[in-house]
């Protein structure tokens, strides 16, 4: 069994067809998939989402990439997560590639996700682009180490995946390390502990090859695992065991 451990379900892109990617799912071998918040306002419908299904679990949080949008404050953020379905306190961090500027306000939103996240005792989701360095500063400032979380939809090099990973952290990979240029990716793929990995979609966006410039689903993580096999050279079998058993014990507010 699999775990998509990143993914928007509540995107417009699904809102028809829920059904049809559950039972794509269970084809796949994907048990479980983790809907992640981006805004508040839209916060609802990923928790709707974990309520109705059992294998569906939900965080709450806001993306660095939204500006003048309702800005989340540690009380709101802790209230939110008071919720068994809420298994974490994002997706959050910096995004220095999309924005520019003063981006302090973004530095400040992602310290209130640390603190908010050691309130209620949840991992972090954390969203890095272009901002490596201040990512893992402001981690180690607020003392993100006490809860831990994933670096989710990894792109940056081995020694900032080590950083993460000596703060309690995972590393988990998309469906960009099937592409073909995505080499240092593979590399980091190949290099870091199989106890400290998880799969992930990002659905509806970077579907895997052969599905890339596609919508992408949950059920389409088997691709990714299955990469994730061959560049170690073990069986895909191991991969899904090994991720899943780590989704878990990260995410510990999740109930098989």
């Amino acid at each position: 069994m699999l775990v998509d451990s990143h993914c928007h379900l509540n995107f417009p892109e699904f809102t028809e067809n829920i059904l049809a990617v559950r039972q794509l799912m269970h084809q796949s071998e994907v048990g479980h998939a983790l809907c992640v918040s981006v805004t508040l306002d839209k916060f609802p419908e990923v928790l709707a989402l974990a309520e109705q299904y059992d294998n569906f679990y939900a965080s709450v949080g806001v993306h660095p990439d939204y500006e003048d949008i309702e800005e989340p404050s540690i009380e709101t953020l802790v209230a939110l997560a008071d919720h068994p379905k809420i298994v974490a306190i994002g997706e959050t961090g910096l995004d220095y590639f999309r924005l520019t500027g003063d981006l302090e306000w973004q530095r400040m939103r992602f310290r209130t996700h640390i603190r908010a996240a050691i309130n209620v005792g949840k991992p972090l989701i954390i969203h890095t682009r272009s901002a490596a360095e201040d990512t893992l500063r402001i981690m180690k400032e607020e003392g993100a180490y006490q809860v831990g979380g994933v670096m989710h939809c990894f792109t940056e090099t081995l020694d900032v995946a080590l950083a993460a990973i000596d703060m309690g952290f995972y590393i988990s990979f998309s469906g960009i390390v099937t592409f073909k240029n995505a080499l240092q990716l593979k590399e980091v793929a190949q290099a870091i502990p199989l106890e400290k990995m998880l799969v992930e979609t990002d659905s509806p966006y970077l579907a895997p090859a052969p599905f890339r410039g596609k919508t992408n689903q949950p059920a389409y993580v088997k691709y990714v695992a299955q990469e994730i096999a061959n560049l170690r050279g073990i069986s895909l079998n191991e991969v899904m065991q090994a991720t899943t058993k780590n989704f878990f014990t990260l995410f510990k507010h999740a109930k098989v």
